[in-house]
């Protein structure tokens, strides 16, 4: 057993006489005395008994009613519901030397009421103050990239360590959870712009795919039109077709290259004889 100060009965030739007489005391006053001996404990709660200074039971009483002897007997109360613990802002130094404040919260509860009293002196404050330093501890080990990105890792790492360590208290940790990051807003900017500089390569990159693309795209299409130039001269009335439908007061009428280069060439030809003439 991990309890202290935990025996069963074992009271000595002077307990069992202050027993005895505190029994005696007891029935003498009766009625009366079943008013103050008789205590009622919550559901969510237990009783831990302690007589002659001594934990009456491995195991606390509750609930319902419980029997309280006058003189030697002294009982605490302990609450078995779960207790938020929020953990105030902590100034934290990551791996990669970047200052930042880290708060969270943690859900916990007591499972067992005699570790609770007995093997520590406030349980609650305890709790508190260990959740704060594993906080500290396990973000210093983290890069700033990997706390905003692993939260939920960090968080259960936390948790494991709490429950760890708050076994012999009696405490069950439930659940951990990081609620803010805080960084300099020097830093703030700093991550902004490279963000945006990291969106605009890739806005770059993808336009100059999407470029190549089309290009193959174009391609194939001149490659197929080649081959028929009746699905040319339909593609050429279906762009009229789409122009016209837009009300423009223009129409432009392509010409087709080799026209150019004949025209091109014929004027080149009767220039070299005028000026061979000359």
């Amino acid at each position: 057993s991990h309890l202290l100060g935990i025996t069963k009965n074992r009271l000595g030739v002077c307990g069992w006489i202050l027993f005895s007489l505190s029994l005696l005391l007891m029935i003498i006053t009766f009625p009366i005395s079943v008013w103050m001996c008789l205590k009622i404990i919550k559901e969510y709660e237990r009783a831990v008994v302690f007589r002659l200074g001594r934990i009456q039971a491995d195991k606390a009483k509750g609930p319902g009613l419980i029997l309280i002897l006058p003189c030697i007997d002294v009982f605490v109360k302990v609450d078995l519901r779960t207790v938020t613990c929020n953990i105030p802002p902590q100034e934290i130094l990551t791996r990669d030397s970047v200052t930042t404040q880290v708060d969270g919260v943690v859900y916990y509860r007591i499972y067992s009421a005699v570790s609770a009293v007995a093997n520590v002196n406030d349980v609650h404050q305890a709790t508190f103050l260990l959740a704060q330093t594993t906080l500290r501890n396990v973000l210093g080990t983290q890069t700033l990239s990997q706390i905003l990105a692993g939260r939920e890792e960090i968080a259960h790492s936390i948790q494991t360590l709490l429950d760890d360590a708050t076994e012999l208290w009696g405490i069950q940790v439930a659940r951990v959870e990081i609620k803010d990051v805080r960084i300099p807003v020097q830093l703030q900017r700093s991550m902004a712009a490279e963000a945006e500089a990291t969106r605009e390569a890739r806005a770059r990159v993808l336009a100059a795919e999407g470029e190549m693309n089309a290009s193959k795209a174009l391609k194939s299409a001149s490659m197929v039109l080649t081959e028929s130039p009746i699905a040319l001269q339909l593609r050429y009335l279906q762009t009229l077709t789409t122009v016209a439908t837009e009300k423009n007061s223009t129409i432009v009428f392509p010409l087709p290259m080799n026209i150019l280069e004949g025209i091109g060439g014929t004027s080149y030809d009767n220039h070299k004889k005028v000026d061979n003439r000359a």
